[in-house]
Formats: C-alpha cells, sequence, structure tokens
C-alpha cells in the first residue's frame, strides 16, 4: 500500500468510526426549552444502577476523556483541571508536517479568531512528534501564529501519553517511518469537548464546511452550560 493510501485509509477509518458513532448516538439530543437543541454524547455508554430512597435508579455513564498532564508553549502544565467547565476543542498535528497540519491550523486559526474573546472556550493542539516538538519549537510555531498561550495551547508530553490519550479522543495516530514528509500518519479531526470531557462532536479540520459546521455547535454547548447554571 502507498503512503498516500495507507494515510487515506488511516482517515477512511476514524471517519467511519466517529460517523457510527454519532449516527448511533444522534437520538440523545434533547430539547433544552426555547434555547435550541443539545449535541449527542459520542462514544461508548454504560448503564449503571445506584440505590436512592429504596429504589434502584440507573444512571447513564459516557464516555469522558480520561485525566491528563501535557505542557504548553509556556512551559506550562495544562491537564484536566484546565478545561474543567470548559467548552474545548482538540486536535493531533506535528510542526514539520507537509500535509494537512498546515490547513489544519489554518482552520483552527478561523475557530480561534471566533472565540477569542470568550473565557469558556479553549483550544488544545497536540503534537504527535514529541521529540522535535519541544517547548521551544512549540512557543515559535505559536508565535507565528500570533495566538495566545492562555487561549490555545500546543502540547507536547510523553509520546505513550499523547498517542494513548488520542484514541480516546478518537483520532487515529501512527508513527510510520514510510510515510511521506515526516514519519506519522494521523487524522485530521477537530473534536469538541463538553465541560465534563465528554465528546460532542467530530469535525474534519481539513475541510472550511466542517469547520463552519463545528463554530456553529459551540455556541450551542455554550448555550447549554447556561441552561444547566441557571
Amino acid at each position: 500500500m502507498s503512503n498516500n493510501s495507507k494515510f487515506n485509509a488511516l482517515r477512511r477509518g476514524i471517519l467511519i468510526a466517529a460517523l457510527a458513532l454519532s449516527a448511533g448516538f444522534i437520538y440523545s439530543c434533547t430539547e433544552i426549552g426555547a434555547e435550541g437543541n443539545t449535541l449527542p454524547i459520542l462514544g461508548e455508554r454504560e448503564a449503571v444502577a445506584r440505590e436512592v430512597n429504596g429504589k434502584t435508579v440507573v444512571d447513564t455513564v459516557y464516555h469522558q476523556i480520561p485525566d491528563f498532564a501535557f505542557v504548553d508553549q509556556d512551559s506550562q502544565q495544562v491537564t484536566q483541571q484546565t478545561v474543567d467547565g470548559k467548552i474545548y476543542v482538540a486536535d493531533f498535528f506535528f510542526t514539520s508536517c507537509p500535509s494537512i497540519c498546515p490547513k489544519m491550523k489554518s482552520q483552527m486559526l478561523r475557530v480561534y479568531e471566533e472565540f477569542k474573546d470568550d473565557p469558556d472556550v479553549l483550544l488544545l493542539s497536540h503534537s504527535i512528534d514529541p521529540q522535535h516538538d519541544t517547548v521551544a519549537v512549540l512557543k515559535d510555531y505559536a508565535e507565528r501564529l500570533g495566538v495566545e498561550s492562555e487561549k490555545w495551547h500546543f502540547l507536547t508530553g510523553e509520546k505513550d501519553s499523547i498517542y494513548g490519550i488520542a484514541m480516546q479522543y478518537l483520532v487515529g495516530v501512527e508513527e510510520d517511518g514510510n510515510a511521506a514528509g515526516g514519519g506519522f500518519t494521523h487524522g485530521g479531526h477537530f473534536v469538541l469537548l463538553d465541560g465534563q470531557r465528554r465528546i460532542r462532536g467530530v469535525y474534519d479540520g481539513t475541510k472550511e464546511a466542517s469547520v463552519d459546521q463545528l463554530m456553529q455547535d459551540i455556541p450551542l454547548l455554550l448555550n447549554e452550560k447556561q441552561h444547566a447554571q441557571k
């Protein structure tokens, strides 16, 4: 299989999985009154029974991104506490990527510009080449994009931890010495998370129309959050 074919196969596989999850859980949408609809909750779910006042109550436990700890372009530790209660968008890239990453970053920059003044929205970009993408490299990368560190975190850390959490986000990443121009293949997805680190949307970060949809969906989550706080 050629490099391009292998990369396209990886992208197709992840996309099919994401679409299957979306289709499977689309019916979890519920209305929250006149302020609009919620987004589906993607990923596996589990029914957990508990006893309340002598009666059995069944709760649904949704897939949640596990606790994590990475370092950003300012050498600041970014953990689950950083995103606690926030809405955030996650993706996976590497700074020397010659293929889809420049297009992804161009699209993510649109998301940044749209929500840069909203303190409840964050962006997390994980490098899948931590050996090369040191804090200094990520700092230079962020400065060339002209973005603020408190809004858009470029993350590095242990490779196994980054690759492991990518799967939790439903994004495939793979080190591939035969891959053209970089040695990695990865999905170009933007993943939308709510304040409980649950996946609420998966978008093609290389397609303007898909990112348009992401920017339309973020206000739905913001509205949901405001509604829950009332």
